[in-house]
């Protein structure tokens, strides 16, 4: 089999130099050539027709973001972008996530070796994927029309045979709301201003304030077995994943003040939260969250609490550019927050996302920075087993687009023992059908779904 061509897309020299020699590490892959900005990325593509290409997000003349916008409607092939981690590189790149850009890895540092390594090793990884899920829809393209060839061919039958993928009756797609300009009218009373409130401070002020466990619910559960030492993916995690105002626990039991009680905090009174959904995806995510937010009512009676796979960093980026979007208060989580309907909550990169009994019928977010789970920190498994002993809220889990197999594991569980409903995206509109195809061979789920149905048929069950 000859290798995979790539294009390296770089406005500095020496960084060609160093991803050309980590691509071709990998003998199934050969940099067959190389362009200094997105003018010339473009004039290359049609020239040398590459398999694959890498692009820096920030260059002269034309940056990544541009160039992969003229690229994608010209000659639709996978992307894989090189960010810094500066705001205005991961502000681009999460745009170029949802304009069709593949996946992306984090530029190295080029005074340490042990980085450029470990990025080496990500990138690799991410091409094998990308070839591979290339070679997937290629394959089902080619089966879907093998199957049309042989419908013309045969007899014509009486009727038209109807495909039911799934047991459940769909629901027309409620028409979305215009998304021609993201950015919400001020004053949206489905996004109050200000989230302090929703947080429980981290240590316990002097005074008559009390104190409680938010490990122990009404009737303690037990202790979680420690998850599985697995080889990470080659993201280096060094770098603080959120912002040094959040305190993280330094083990996962950790006693927090009860929040305080105001209207903006208990929108249910006295009874509680009563609902709640988990979502978890990985490459492609980005673009999915987008179609998967937007289709969600601000007026939705349950929190969202999401796992994104992305370093440190990138997750505070993509929260602000979903919040745009979606009809919901989209933000990064932060540890001690209170769920409250309405709001969708990111796992910040680097760490673990639980949900934890609160007070009052409430639950809250806990951050713990605990092992990398399948790879991943955040994980969906820890999300979603977070969930196993919340047996009074009515819980909702999904799963979308992502290589590997984490989330599915722990929606089994959840499914064993009696959850609401959970969700997988199909194949048909994965960007790499990995995680829901796990779920789906695990037989735990209920709906599998193309992207844009997910969304109404949840409201749909939920409400």
């Amino acid at each position: 089999m000859r290798p995979y061509k790539v294009l390296v897309v770089d406005d500095s020299a020496f960084m060609r130099k160093i991803i050309s020699d980590l691509i071709e590490n990998e003998p199934n892959f050969k940099v067959t050539a190389t362009a200094a900005n997105g003018r010339e990325a473009i004039e290359k593509v049609n020239e040398f027709h590459p398999d694959l290409v890498t692009m820096d997000v920030e260059m002269p003349e034309m940056n990544g973001l541009e160039a992969l916008k003229v690229i994608m409607a010209e000659h639709p092939l996978p992307v894989i972008m090189l960010s810094g981690i500066n705001e205005e590189g991961m502000r681009e790149t999460i745009i170029a996530l949802e304009s069709g850009a593949f996946d992306f890895i984090r530029k190295p540092s080029i005074s340490n070796s042990q980085d450029i390594t470990a990025v080496g090793i990500a990138l690799r990884e991410q091409m094998k994927g990308a070839m591979l899920a290339r070679e997937q829809r290629e394959a089902r393209i080619s089966s879907n029309n093998a199957d049309v060839k042989v419908s013309d061919t045969a007899s014509p039958p009486a009727a038209s045979p109807t495909v039911v993928p799934e047991p459940t009756v769909r629901k027309p797609v409620q028409p979305k709301k215009a998304t021609e300009a993201p950015v919400k009218p001020a004053g949206n009373q489905a996004k109050p201003a200000g989230r302090q409130s929703n947080k429980l401070p981290d240590k316990t002020s002097a005074g008559n304030g009390t104190t409680r466990n938010l490990s122990q619910p009404s009737a303690a559960p037990p202790k979680p077995a420690a998850p599985e030492k697995l080889q990470t993916r080659g993201k280096k995690e060094s770098a603080p994943a959120i912002p040094e105002s959040r305190s993280i626990p330094e083990s996962p039991s950790v006693s927090l003040n009860e929040p305080p009680v105001t209207g903006t905090d208990r929108k249910l009174g006295t009874k509680g939260l009563r609902k709640l959904v988990a979502v978890g995806c990985s490459t492609g995510g980005p673009r999915a969250l987008k179609t998967f937010l937007e289709n969600i009512p601000a007026d939705f009676p349950a929190p969202i609490v999401i796992v994104q796979h992305m370093p440190p960093n990138f997750t505070k980026s993509l929260a602000q550019r979903l919040n745009t979007f979606s009809p919901l208060e989209v933000s990064e989580a932060e540890h001690g927050m209170i769920l409250r309907p309405g709001a969708a909550y990111i796992a910040p990169g680097g760490f673990h996302l639980k949900v934890v009994p609160a007070s009052g019928g409430q639950y809250a977010i806990e951050l713990t920075n605990e092992e990398a789970r399948n790879g991943h920190r955040p994980s969906v498994d820890t999300m979603f087993e977070s969930l196993l002993p919340l047996t009074a809220l009515e819980r909702h889990a999904v799963i979308m687009t992502g290589m590997g197999s984490d989330g599915a594991k722990m929606m089994k569980a959840l499914y064993d023992t009696g959850v609401s409903s959970t969700f997988a995206e199909s194949e048909e509109t994965c960007v790499v059908y990995g995680m829901p195809r796990s779920a789906v061979e695990l037989k735990c789920v209920k709906y599998v779904l193309p992207l844009q149905e997910i969304a109404p048929r949840l409201v749909q069950n939920v409400k």
